[in-house]
This record gives structure tokens, sequence and C-alpha cells, in this order.
């Protein structure tokens, strides 16, 4: 709340301040509620109090570079005005914790109220019970400011087959980073990685399977698989400060083995459990609870993979854009809200945030396409006006999670003006509506000249016009990558500057390459698919643009990498043609399809990525065209 109200602006600084003061009620040596508080003193040049505030912090953690960094700035400023401070006096007006001086006035204030109400030797015997009642409460607080980060371990565990006497063992404090949140922990000294590992999941219970990582010079994520490598994190920390471990949740098939994860019988001093519950709770019965086996049953992956391939929905993708940004975030949280290199870090955050929810819109439009091509039964006994009534009431479905899927995808662009994959999966939508209405049309025996033959030659020229925005928005951005000037490269050179280059997953040259060639195939497929079906379209009204719609739908073919032969056959059988086969004009889909398996049994083979519009352009054509044509 802190940081919010000090990204507000200097006039919210005084809540920022009041926010921190609670903070340290409850943890008074919280280095970040101090760091911030400093710096709100500082702009409210109040420089005696920042001043103390990083004091405060340095004596704490030694190495801490933002209390370096402020008490530097802090001691520029004093130099100039001729201001000078003692700090051991400072120190001394730091040390008591401000929930010992709020605990004392509440004791003062019972003193006064008790000396109105008795009178003579009365009150002086409760005077001196008051008095005795403040020893001890200076006497616990005291108490609480020099306790030794010492706890007592746990004497009774089921694993340990023998006694073993209770003795202290001396923790450390180390902060357990999972994306946004951020918790205390105190880790026995030289633990071993699988007691570290049960104590995070007990302060995150919701995790079942855990990566532990450190950030290295660097700037990469490594994670921790050993104890001797937590033991060399450890030596590494000691100039940095406290001790920071991140979290990653996985699948618990996928947690690394971590030492001690199975069959454990000698149990080393270190990796006894503190018995401070408040702390790092109960990890016994987390670790029980988590011995019990975990199975996916075949048809939830089944039905998984048919609802990835049918929707179009790119799950891996979309928690990476979440993850990234979450990390971004984080990143910048981290660092003061006040400095460039966070606010870099936010407009970043900010962006993959954005690609995100368009990439939601475009998800849920991908679900309303899906739902337009609901299979239609006709029952064989069943008169024609029931088939027609029964057409009907599919037409009109269809027809309206059509026009649902077009809102999402032009609410997709309206969030992330250059999401390309929004215009072609609109062009694909426009072009699907347009078939829709042409076999409607025919099914029902509608005069072609009449309104719907104009209402389908819109849909296509709506159609073109996304897929040739698509398309050039797509260009464009290839042609950024290919001089090194795309958002990614920038990006990354940002992020390299700070040290968290490693953020961002590096992807080799060639599947780049791989994939660009494989997204412009598929746009020109689909492309030339839409132009061949227009082409049908006019030959059908008798328009005399039917034969340069063909050849221009020949051309993006091309493009797309079709064969000659295949080309050939095509153009042979257009219904223009008098050897066409009849009804042979309209099922080009079933060739087109038979490109995407061939592409498909390829990318299996050479390990090309795939991406989020491959299984939109892989859609099957929907039944109920030809139904409504043969009813």
């Amino acid at each position: 709340m802190a940081a919010c109200y000090m990204q507000m602006g200097i006039g919210e600084y005084p809540r920022a301040i009041n926010e921190c003061n609670l903070a340290l009620e409850v943890s008074p040596k919280y280095s970040k509620a101090l760091l911030k508080r400093a710096r709100c003193y500082e702009a409210l040049n109040r420089l005696d109090l920042a001043f103390r505030d990083v004091h405060h912090v340095l004596s704490l953690e030694p190495n801490n570079l933002n209390a370096m960094e402020i008490l530097e700035s802090v001691r520029k400023v004093m130099e100039e005005k001729g201001i000078s401070f003692d700090e051991k006096d400072i120190a001394i007006i730091n040390v008591e914790p401000a929930g010992a001086s709020r605990l004392r006035k509440v004791v003062n204030d019972k003193v006064k109220k008790k000396k109105k109400e008795k009178v003579g030797g009365v009150v002086k015997r409760e005077e001196k019970k008051v008095v005795e009642d403040k020893n001890v409460v200076e006497e616990k607080v005291s108490d609480v400011k020099e306790k030794e980060v010492i706890m007592n371990i746990v004497g009774d565990e089921e694993v340990i087959t023998k006694d073993v006497k209770e003795e202290k063992v001396v923790t450390k404090t180390v902060k357990l980073v999972y994306g946004e949140d951020i918790r205390w922990a105190q880790l026995p000294l030289n633990c071993s990685i699988r007691l570290v590992r049960d104590i995070i999941v007990d302060r995150f219970p919701s995790l079942k399977g855990v990566l532990v990582k450190y950030r290295d010079q660097e700037g990469d994520l490594v994670t921790i698989t050993t104890t001797d490598e937590l033991r060399l994190v450890e030596s590494t920390s000691i100039s940095k400060g406290s001790l920071r471990l991140y979290i990653a949740e996985v699948s618990p098939d996928q947690e690394p083995a971590y030492e001690g994860m199975e069959n454990d019988v000698e149990v080393h001093k270190g990796d006894k459990k503190p018995s401070n519950d408040v702390e790092n709770g109960n990890v016994g019965k987390v670790v029980e609870a988590e011995k019990g086996s975990t199975c996916i049953e075949d048809w939830i992956v089944q039905f998984a993979r048919l609802f990835k391939n049918h929707v179009g929905f790119d799950s891996d993708s979309f928690l990476d854009l979440h993850g990234l940004g979450m990390k971004l975030y984080s990143e910048a949280m981290e660092d003061s809200v006040t400095c460039e290199d966070a606010q870099e870090l936010f407009d970043i955050a900010a962006d993959k945030f954005q690609e995100m929810t368009a990439l939601a819109m475009f998800n849920w439009g991908n679900v309303h396409m899906s739902k337009a091509r609901k299979r239609v039964f006709f029952s064989e006994d069943g008169s024609r006006e029931s088939i027609l009534a029964q057409a009907k009431t599919a037409y009109d479905w269809a027809k309206n999670e059509y026009m649902k899927a077009a809102m999402r995808y032009e609410e997709a662009l309206k969030i992330k003006s250059d999401f390309y994959e929004g215009f072609l999966a609109l062009g694909q939508q426009q072009f699907e509506q347009a078939k829709l209405c042409w076999y409607n049309a025919i099914g029902s025996q509608i005069d072609l000249d009449s309104g719907p033959s104009q209402e389908v030659l819109d849909l296509y020229n709506k159609a073109e016009d996304s897929m040739e925005k698509g398309i050039q928005i797509w260009e464009e951005m290839e042609e950024r990558r290919l001089n090194g000037l795309s958002k990614f490269d920038n990006y990354k050179s940002q992020l390299q500057k700070m040290g968290l280059d490693g953020l961002f997953k590096d992807v080799s040259a060639e599947e780049v390459a791989e994939q660009a060639a494989n997204m412009s195939s598929q746009i020109y497929l689909l492309w030339g698919t839409l132009l061949y079906e227009r082409s049908v379209v006019e030959y059908k009204l008798e328009l005399p643009t039917w034969e340069e719609c063909l050849e221009v739908a020949v051309e993006k073919f091309e493009l797309a990498g079709a064969s000659p032969t295949d080309i050939a056959v095509m153009i042979k059988n257009h219904c223009s043609n008098s050897t066409a086969l009849e009804g042979f004009g309209f099922k080009i889909d079933e060739i087109v399809q038979a490109w995407n398996e061939m592409y498909d049994a390829k990318r299996w083979q050479i390990g090309v990525p795939s991406f989020r519009l491959e299984p939109l352009f892989r859609r099957r054509v929907p039944k109920l065209h030809y139904m409504l044509e043969q009813v």
C-alpha cells in the first residue's frame, strides 16, 4: 500500500508513511518499510528522520544497496544545507521499536487514570503496583529486543527412531519469493535442501510441487537440487545481505528428487525443524499429505488436446505471458517505485499483461467459433417442413455464435491494436459466416440475385480487409525482427542493462525462422481458400470479376507453397470448368485439410514449435454448410 501511495505523488506521502508505521509496529526490523519511509521523509525534507531510518537498516543489513544509495543522497543534501547529525545519537533513538513506545503510553494512561480515582495510602499502593507493572512491561520489551534468534527443535518426530535430546538450533532469516508474494522464513544453519523444500511448502500450502531457485550474478534463476548447491548459494549471499530464494510451482511429477526425498534413515542435526509453528507451521502434515499418489486419467488429457485443437486455446503461451508479466512486476516492486529502472519494468510488464488480455479475448472468440460448428441431426422420417425448421434453427444458432466471436475478436483489437492474430481470426470468422449465408440461401431456394447475395459479398469484402490488415501487421513485425528492432529485442536490451535478461526465454534463430515460414504459409493458404470460394460465388452470380479472383487465389496458393499439381487440380475442378465434377468446386476444403495433415506430420518429425493461430487455421469446415445445401 505504501508503494501505491508513493506512486500517486508526493501529496500522498504522509499516507505512505502511515502504512509503513503500521508495518513496523508488527515487524520493527522490516527493512522494506524502513526504506520506503526513509524515501518519503527525504522527499518531504525531513532529513533527520530519513537518516535515522536508513541508519537503522544498515545496522541490520550492512550491505543493503538501496539503503546505501539513500544514505549517500541524504548526506549530500545535508552537507549542502550545512546540517549535521551525530550517528550515535540517531542509533540510540532508533533502537526502541514502535510497538514498545505505544505499550508504555497505554501504561502511563492507566497510571494517570488510577491516580484520579484513588487518594491517600490507596494511591501510594496503586502507584507502587503500576510502577511494578511498568517495570515488568519494560523487561518484556527489552527481552524482545535482545532476544537471540534461537529456537527449540521438535523433540518428538515419528521419523526419528531413537531418542534425541532437546537442543537449541541457530537459525537464519531468508526471504521466500513466489511471484509477487514475498515471505520471511527461518532456516536452521547448514540445513539440507530437503528441509528447505518442506519449509517452503509449509509457508505456501497451495503449492503441490516446487522448484527452489536463486539468482546468480548474471541474473539467471538457477534451480537448487542438492545440499552442496545450497551451501554454495549461502556462501555467495553473505556479501549481499539476506538470502533470497525464488519459488516456482510445478506438478509433483516434475519436481526434482531432492536429497532425502526417499528412504531417509539418518537425520542430521542441521535438518531438525524449528518449533516455531507461527513462522513455519506444521511441515509434517503437509509432507505426509503429499505422499499420496497423484494420477491424471487419460480422458482428461484427451479432452485437453481436443479442446486445444478445436478451440485454438494455447494455454502454454497464455501462462507464459502471465508468468512473465508477474516476474517483471515483482522485479519492479522489489526496487523503489520511484526510480527509472522500475518504471521501465512496469512498462514492459504492462505490455505483457495487455497482450495476455487480448489473447484471452481471442481465445474467448475461438470458443464461440467452435460452438458455431454445433452438429445438427435431421430425422430421416421427418417431413420437409420439420427439416426446414430444424435447419433454420441451426442456422440462427450458428449465425449468433459467429457474431459473438466477432465481438470478442474486435474487443481484442481494441485492447491491443497491433494484435495481428485478432485480424486474421476475424477474417476467418467473416469467411465462415459468408459461406453459411451462401449455403443457407441455396438450401432455402432463395433468389440469389436478391438480398442474400449482397450480404455474402459484403462479408467476403470484410474478410479480405481483415486478412490484409493482419498480414500487413505481421509482415511489419517480421521486418523489424529481421532488422533487430522488434519489441522483443528492445525489451531484452533494456533487461540486459538491469541484469534481468534471463526473464525472457531464448529461442534459436532457426526455430524463429521456421515458425515464421509456417505462419506465412498458413496465412496465404487461408487467403487463397477465401478467394477461391469467392470466385465460385461470383461465378454463380454471373459476376465478371470471378476470373480475376481465381487468378489471385492461385497466386496466394503459390506463396503458401502448394505444389503445381495440386493447384492444377483445383483449377481444373473449378465450377466454371465444363469438365469439373458436380459439386467439387466447394470441396477445396478437403484438399486444404490434406495439406494441413501433411504439415502436421512434418512438424512432428522436425519438432517445429506451434503458434497461437495454428489450431484456428486447421479448423474443419462445419458440416452444417453442406447439410443446408442438401436440404
